[in-house]
């Protein structure tokens, strides 16, 4: 089934009409398309096109849209009393037993009763558990991805600094810094990516879905919709961002030879 992205995504493959580009990039902009190298692509402009027709449009391609879902809340667990963290897991079990023993004094922790908390609990810890780590490894790749998007945009930005420079021999060493930060930047990302795609989320009883929902009522985020985000090429679109910079780079050495052997001579 195709979705929102996929035809925004279409329409800009075949821009001709004229003035369409840019309301094109700002449609694939909100639908989710936030990789500016697959905009340039499908658009079959420059990267620096696609940050001036998103600006002409009030966006700004350094902050991805409120639509895509974000991690934010990052804060401790505690789904009662079960905090996520491996090495106290069983302690956090027995003290739930014992709080439960506690307020039920009438009845057999052997017993029915007893034995059906005791299943109830253990699925929180394991839900709790499984969160805790699908939500982190998540967190980590969308800041690593937004580190990326962003040093990217920063080699253009000392490209085009260059133009005007005073001190030129410095403001080139920031761009080939930038470059450097950038391809950094794109292989923190794919490790970050790979890692997030390698724990799926999942609730596999009745039980794990009742623990989830404590979780997200006690105002932690749903995982859904930012595992739904992940890059599924995560390897191959990797390759395809350093191809584009290395690409880049190599014309714009050429270009600054050229520059600066006019300036020596």
């Amino acid at each position: 089934m195709s979705t929102r992205r996929d035809d925004v995504m279409a329409a800009l493959r075949d821009w001709s009409a004229p003035g369409r580009r840019a309301d094109l990039l700002a449609s694939a902009w909100q639908a989710g398309e936030t990789n500016v190298s697959a905009l340039a692509e499908a658009a079959r402009i420059s990267r620096p096109t696609v940050y001036a027709d998103l600006r002409s449009r009030g966006l700004d391609p350094d902050h991805r849209p409120k639509g895509t879902s974000v991690i934010t809340n990052l804060s401790p667990l505690d789904i009662e009393g079960f905090t996520g963290a491996g090495e106290t897991m069983d302690a956090e079990c027995d003290a739930a037993l014992r709080r439960w023993a506690a307020q039920h004094p009438d009845l057999d922790p052997r017993g029915p009763e007893g034995q059906a908390e005791g299943m109830r609990l253990v699925a929180v810890m394991d839900t709790v558990a499984r969160y805790a780590d699908v939500r982190d490894r998540l967190a980590q790749e969308q800041v690593a991805r937004a580190d990326r998007d962003r040093l990217l945009h920063q080699v253009e930005l000392r490209w085009e600094a260059l133009s005007t420079a005073a001190a030129w021999l410095a403001a080139h060493h920031a761009y080939v810094r930038a470059v450097d930060e950038a391809r950094i930047a794109i292989e923190m990302w794919r490790e970050r990516a790979e890692t997030a795609r390698s724990r799926m989320w999942y609730c596999s009883s009745p039980r794990d879905e009742a623990a989830y929902r404590q979780i997200k009522e006690a105002g932690y985020p749903a995982l859904e919709e930012a595992l739904a985000d992940l890059d599924p090429a995560s390897a191959q679109t990797a390759e395809q961002l350093r191809a584009n910079l290395d690409q880049a780079h190599e014309r714009r050495m050429k270009l600054a030879a050229e520059t600066r052997q006019l300036a020596t001579t």
